[in-house]
């Protein structure tokens, strides 16, 4: 009942619409059972008329057919029922296009509307919220699911309303032709009633593992698109196609039961149909030559009995579809409400242009890891900040908590002296023009790709960007230039051109706050100190903090912090910790002794 209150929400909207196509279909539905009636007019009036024994004058179909049409037994009856008939039959033809043309555009908008909603909330959601579902879920929320559960609020509620139309409608024409005719129907309710208790349940079991089987199968199939050249290069084609094998086996194996499943109690169904409709017609031939009905009356009932059994029929599929449809609609419901760990706050807070950041005793507990401990930090707008450790001692989660990828646990994080939770995360994150470690470029030009933050920007500004990223030159060489396709995640481009392109998208966003999170990993040691060069030459007021291995990245900052464990255990000046001695001083000595820093090839240009 949950799922169905929530998908309300987004069906109301075209509620009246849905309304309107509901009083088509049930005009549709009185015209097409009209017509049975028609065709018992022609039998009993006109084909198998006696003036010696015509039809009782309290028979149901005498007013339609004596005087009104024509006297019974005349062309002139036959021709008015004709034209009746053919009207009938076009004004269903007509409400059934507008039935299905309003209903379905219904459907269609509602997909659209969960879709839109399904990656909107995407978006919203922090990493650590997002890391509970894994890739190929996620493909099934935002696609499948969003199309099945508007299934449940376009054709299968237009089928359910249909068919309860056509039993109430046919259970009454029988009943007004001889009560009778509903003994049969009546008594196999209860175990027909039972049966469909017992197929709902185990068929919305058997769905709810086909759709967490096609969720692993995404995973297996997303997985493998990313990492296809790992593949490659380990020889892995045969363990992939084993692992993709099982998965696919799993699917096969959850169709074919649900395969079976629904061809046993289908049969059930059709055996309890069958009865109901050949006893029917046994009990009407006898009523027929007890004349207590004409025989046109039994072609009429008999046709009534038919979609009766048709539309039970049809009934219990559209129940058998719901329970897909239900187990979609949950796993949407749980998407859609999920509360992010990092919660936006509806503020009208401006930006700063000159923010002046502060880290107060700040920790950070991810699951039941430490991440961070007791980081206290001050950071006046223009400063430059480095940030050195060995993996996993809190670099990147340290710099991502500026911009609440994460929420603090412990102390407050502030900007002009205001928490970072008073700003809205729009406005937060205007403040800072971050550059990851992992690059990520879409399959667009080069040049949307430096303009994504600001798309509508002058061509100066992204040739500016590039110049100062060293780009410009690797990018003149391209094909068509900046013009050039790079392709999905960058493929052609090497992973130092990907890093400047991406030093490029974020100078051009022009945050007053530019973060370097191990973003030139992939450069040479020339290539990177004319980039820092660079940056310090056209942005020289611009607050840059940069998370690194090398020392080289970090020898030009105010301020070097050396983590461990999530702790800072030594912080200055790179002079400073150099003459210190400790752990800053170790790493350098590495990196110079064994010739990292190496400035042979400066000023040569890398392509």
């Amino acid at each position: 009942m949950d799922v169905i209150k929530f998908g309300f929400k987004y069906w109301k909207k075209y509620l009246p619409l849905s309304l309107l196509a509901k009083v088509f279909s049930f005009l549709a539905i009185v015209c097409d059972l009209a017509l049975p009636l028609l065709d018992a007019g022609i039998i009993d009036y006109i084909l198998a008329y006696d003036p010696a024994s015509p039809p009782a004058q309290d028979s149901f179909l005498d007013f339609l057919f004596r005087g009104a049409l024509g006297e019974p037994g005349t062309w002139t009856l036959f021709w008015h029922i004709s034209l009746v008939f053919g009207g009938v039959f076009l004004c269903r033809v007509l409400f059934l296009y507008l039935k299905n043309v309003s209903f379905q555009w219904c459907g269609l908008r509602m997909e659209c509307d969960m879709r839109a909603a399904t990656y909107a909330k995407f978006l919203s959601l922090d990493s650590e919220t997002l890391s509970g579902y894994n890739i190929g879920e996620l493909l099934t929320t935002m696609n499948r699911d969003t199309i099945i559960l508007k299934e449940m609020y376009s054709r299968i509620s237009m089928n359910i309303f249909d068919s309860l139309c056509v039993l109430v409608f046919s259970v009454v024409m029988l009943a007004r032709f001889s009560p009778y005719l509903l003994i049969l129907p009546v008594c196999l309710a209860p175990f027909y009633a039972f049966a469909l208790a017992r197929y709902l349940k185990l068929s919305r079991q058997h769905f709810r593992a086909i759709r967490e089987s096609y969720s692993d199968i995404n995973l297996t199939v997303q997985e493998n698109i990313d990492a296809v050249r790992i593949v490659r290069s380990f020889a892995g084609e045969e363990t992939e196609l084993k692992k993709f094998d099982r998965d696919n086996q799993k699917v096969f194996h959850l169709q074919t039961e649900e395969v079976k499943l629904s061809a046993k109690y289908n049969s059930i169904f059709t055996a309890f149909q069958q009865a109901a409709y050949v006893g029917t017609v046994i009990i009407t031939v006898f009523l027929v030559l007890n004349g207590g009905i004409h025989i046109g009356v039994l072609t009429a009932a008999t046709t009534y009995v038919t979609k009766i059994v048709s539309h039970i029929t049809q009934l219990s599929r559209s129940f058998f579809m719901m329970q897909n449809q239900l187990v979609s609609g949950g796993r949407l419901k749980r998407f859609l409400t999920e509360e992010g760990r990092v919660a936006d706050c509806f503020s009208a807070l401006p930006a700063s242009r000159k923010p002046h950041i502060k880290l107060e005793n700040v920790s950070l507990t991810l699951g039941e890891k430490s991440v961070l401990k007791n980081i206290d930090l001050d950071i006046p707008y223009g400063k430059r900040v480095g940030v050195m450790g060995g993996t996993g001692s809190g670099k990147s989660a340290l710099l991502k908590l500026l911009c609440r990828t994460f929420d603090v646990t412990a102390g407050r994080i502030t900007i002009d002296g205001t928490d970072v939770r008073e700003f809205s995360l729009e406005t937060l994150r205007s403040e800072f023009s971050y550059v990851f470690q992992d690059v990520f470029l879409f399959s667009n030009t080069v040049d949307a790709n430096i303009a994504f933050a600001r798309p509508e920007c002058g061509e100066d500004l992204v040739l500016g960007a590039a110049e100062t990223a060293q780009a410009a030159r690797f990018i003149e060489r391209l094909p068509e230039g900046y013009e050039t396709i790079v392709g999905e995640r960058g493929i052609g481009l090497s992973g130092g051109q990907k890093q400047r392109i991406s030093i490029a998208r974020a100078l051009v966003k022009g945050a007053p706050v530019l973060i370097l999170d191990d973003a030139s990993s992939a450069l040479d040691m020339a290539t990177e100190r004319r980039v820092l060069s660079a940056l310090k030459e056209t942005c020289p007021g611009q607050t840059l903090l940069i998370s690194a291995h090398r020392v080289s990245s970090v020898m030009d900052c105010d301020e070097v912090l050396f983590l461990r464990d999530g702790e800072i255990v030594e912080r200055g000046t790179p002079q400073e910790l150099i003459a210190k001695g400790g752990a800053f001083a170790a790493v350098w000595k590495l990196q110079t002794s064994d010739g990292q820093i190496d400035d042979s090839s400066y000023g040569k240009g890398e392509l």
